[in-house]
């Protein structure tokens, strides 16, 4: 009875141990592979500027419509909205479909001017 006792507290002790062991190796290896670059900002521009071409084709020709369509659609349906509830109550919200409109407004303009930002 005590020889599985002590059995299974040694299997323990290796179990906790080698887990461990494990994740004391991953961090060194995960240490040594950030620091043993140096230049990180280097890189990220590096990277940036071979992908620059890729990464604004994608935003101007599918993100850019995604959000127009989004907003879009999310303004006419606050302004019927706001319509419904002026010819219920007699007064007219403008405030959210004043925010909408200028997002949309932004987001139909940014492509000409956020490469030049970014």
């Amino acid at each position: 009875m005590q020889r599985r006792k002590k059995q299974k507290r040694e299997d323990k002790l290796f179990r906790i141990l080698s887990v461990i062991s494990v994740l004391m190796i991953f961090t060194v290896l995960t240490t040594l592979t950030v620091y043993g670059a140096g230049d990180v900002a280097t890189a990220i521009q590096n990277t940036w500027n071979s992908a620059k071409g890729q990464v604004q084709s994608v935003v101007n020709n599918v993100v850019f419509p995604v959000v127009d369509t989004i907003l879009a659609v999310l303004f006419f349906v606050k302004l019927s909205l706001s319509y419904m509830e002026y010819k219920k109550h007699g007064q007219f919200d403008v405030t959210a479909p004043a925010i909408l409109f200028g997002c949309l407004v932004f987001a139909l303009t940014a492509p000409l001017y956020i490469w030049t930002v970014i």
